[in-house]
């Protein structure tokens, strides 16, 4: 619980992450209402994201909720509040731990503040693709560590869905590290980012997800640190009409559940609760890496341009990013970090 003291701003991470833009939003939740009545189900489980079910890593929510009111014939209802209805994410993982939600789709950046083990999903260049995220999360060792993290506080971790990889969006044009230096990037609350963009030699701006839009039009930042995806569909791309494919790390929601209320369930229902939650997420990071290509040909399309630095550049920003993996390795576990960047085939210089 130490970690949440240092960041009671925390709330806002990634808030509202594919709603800013997105007219009427709470009205078009009508088109994910249940198609059957809850109100008989023996079990009641209140899950929660902050985002909107248009990008797929958040629509895994309601997926999984008709998958599971089918399989356990109506037993478990997965009453499922996206757009941050319940709250920011560190009011809701603090609900989480008391168990008055059983269930959350957290982004990896607020996980991280739970337990630091999480946090090495967020470390530049080493869950930086969708080909390594599966192969991390089809590593029963390594993954299985990962999910147990959290333990202590109560929660488990049972798989993962995502919004893209993260880049760049300027509203200038930017093709080097030395044009990257004279921008003003907004980066989120939390740590890993802030000592990434340290390392970097860049400006970041640490701002809530909600400020973004205006901070954008009145030059109070002119850089965002984010994936194309929720760029293009939160109408970011109005303004920062440029997108640098950096690829350094995933976007991701992290699906948590109270471990004791989880425990409470039968044998059987646990055993289907955990089959469909992890077939739905393996199902959604296929349609997150399809949904992120479309995307990226929608903005295209648009006029955004999507720019690669040169690989000297590149080779720069992964040889500094490189000093955050040291800097994290005694919170993650030294050994447990070595682990996952030899299964990845981290070089980082």
């Amino acid at each position: 619980m130490k970690h949440f003291k240092r960041l009671v701003t925390l709330a806002a991470i990634v808030a509202l992450i594919g709603t800013a833009g997105l007219a009427g939003a709470n009205d078009k939740l009508a088109n994910w209402k249940p198609k059957f009545d809850p109100s008989g189900a023996k079990y009641v489980m209140k899950v929660s994201n902050i985002s909107h079910p248009v990008i797929e890593g958040v629509g895994s929510g309601y997926r999984i909720r008709d998958r599971l009111w089918e399989e356990t014939n109506g037993q478990i209802f997965y009453d499922y509040y996206p757009l941050a209805q319940m709250g920011g994410e560190v009011e809701v993982l603090n609900q989480l731990m008391m168990g008055s939600v059983q269930g959350m789709l957290c982004s990896s950046v607020a996980a991280a503040n739970v337990s630091e083990k999480l946090g090495i999903v967020n470390l530049p260049f080493l869950v930086n693709s969708f080909d390594k995220l599966d192969k991390f999360i089809g590593n029963d060792e390594l993954f299985g560590e990962y999910k147990t993290a959290a333990v202590d506080k109560g929660l488990m971790t049972v798989d993962v869905t995502g919004y893209g990889n993260y880049g760049w969006a300027t509203v200038k044009p930017v093709t080097s590290i030395a044009a990257a230096k004279t921008m003003k990037f907004r980066v989120a609350e939390a740590p890993v980012n802030q000592n990434l963009y340290k390392q970097w030699g860049l400006n970041a701006v640490v701002m809530p997800w909600p400020d973004v839009p205006v901070s954008l039009k009145q030059g109070v930042i002119d850089g965002l640190d984010h994936t194309p995806m929720v760029c293009n569909i939160t109408k970011k791309f109005e303004v920062a009409k440029n997108f640098v494919q950096i690829n350094y790390a995933q976007g991701l929601f992290i699906h948590m559940l109270n471990k004791a209320w989880f425990d409470g369930l039968p044998a059987d229902l646990q055993a289907t609760l955990l089959k469909v939650i992890k077939e739905e997420c393996a199902n959604t990071r296929d349609l997150t890496r399809k949904q992120e290509a479309a995307q990226i040909e929608k903005a295209k399309a648009n006029g955004i341009t999507f720019v690669t630095l040169s690989d000297a550049d590149m080779a720069t920003l992964a040889s500094k990013g490189d000093a955050v993996h040291d800097a994290w390795a005694d919170k993650i576990g030294a050994d447990y970090l070595k682990k996952v960047q030899d299964a990845l085939g981290y070089t980082g210089k």
